[in-house]
């Protein structure tokens, strides 16, 4: 059955409620992954999968990453879990450890991304790197994508990644396999933005890998805008705007 991330982030909210009413029992393995994998992956019917499972900076508390891009805590006992941002406190005020955490997170799985598997447009001098997740009849997407040659002008690079929103469900789904899979990818994905059809194609793509990564981010449309420190930029921007939260005003 496919679910929408709503109705995952819906699930979510359901298993936490059950998790904290009804502390988890598992049969059989009783180690913290182990436990929470009978209560968040067993409940969910496989539909939420625990990604990682790492030490926070806070004394037997986790961080349980889900592969819809959602991050939970769980005590050391595996029984109880909660959602929210993790701060530290210092006489200058307080640091946001969940950000951070996501900022790495987003990085680390962006740059084990091979750049061909992307459709990159290079200014003569770069002086700013974006990675876009796209749809290529997002109306949002064809407008950032019409915005290009001020962009470049401003020297930012843009790194597409492919996001049809639905997956394989997506209207736009075989028009960016045609995308990918055409001589002239740059060409092609701006033809399709401009709404021109494209001939029908098939090959290996990493579509729904991009699909998939986009998701283990929280990404749930278009366009969605990775900077290069690992914030996540969610919408349309126009190239002056983004120019400056880049710092090249």
């Amino acid at each position: 059955m496919r679910m929408t991330i709503h109705k995952v982030r819906l699930l979510v909210g359901v298993l936490l409620s059950l998790i904290l009413i009804s502390p988890a029992s598992a049969q059989g393995d009783q180690s913290l992954r182990g436990k929470l994998e009978q209560a968040i992956e067993v409940a969910s019917q496989n539909q939420l999968k625990i990604v990682s499972l790492n030490q926070t900076a806070l004394p037997n508390i986790f961080e349980v990453e889900l592969n819809t891009g959602e991050v939970l805590y769980s005590d050391i006992s595996g029984d109880y879990l909660f959602a929210g941002d993790m701060y530290a406190t210092s006489p200058g005020g307080l640091t946001n450890l969940s950000a951070s955490s996501r900022q790495q997170r987003a990085l680390d799985k962006i740059a084990a991304i091979p750049e061909d598997e992307m459709i990159v447009f290079t200014p003569d001098t770069v002086k700013a790197s974006i990675t876009v997740f796209t749809d290529v009849d997002c109306t949002y997407c064809r407008a950032l994508h019409g915005d290009l040659e001020e962009l470049m002008a401003y020297g930012i690079e843009i790194r597409y990644l492919a996001y049809p929103r639905g997956g394989q469900a997506a209207t736009s789904y075989d028009k960016m396999i045609s995308v990918w899979c055409s001589d002239d990818r740059k060409q092609s994905l701006t033809l399709a933005k401009e709404g021109e059809e494209l001939p029908a194609a098939a090959c290996d793509t990493p579509i729904l890998d991009h699909y998939q990564l986009g998701n283990e981010l929280g990404i749930s449309g278009t366009p969605a805008l990775v900077f290069s420190d690992g914030r996540l930029v969610p919408g349309y921007m126009d190239s002056g705007r983004l120019a400056a939260m880049l710092g090249l005003n």
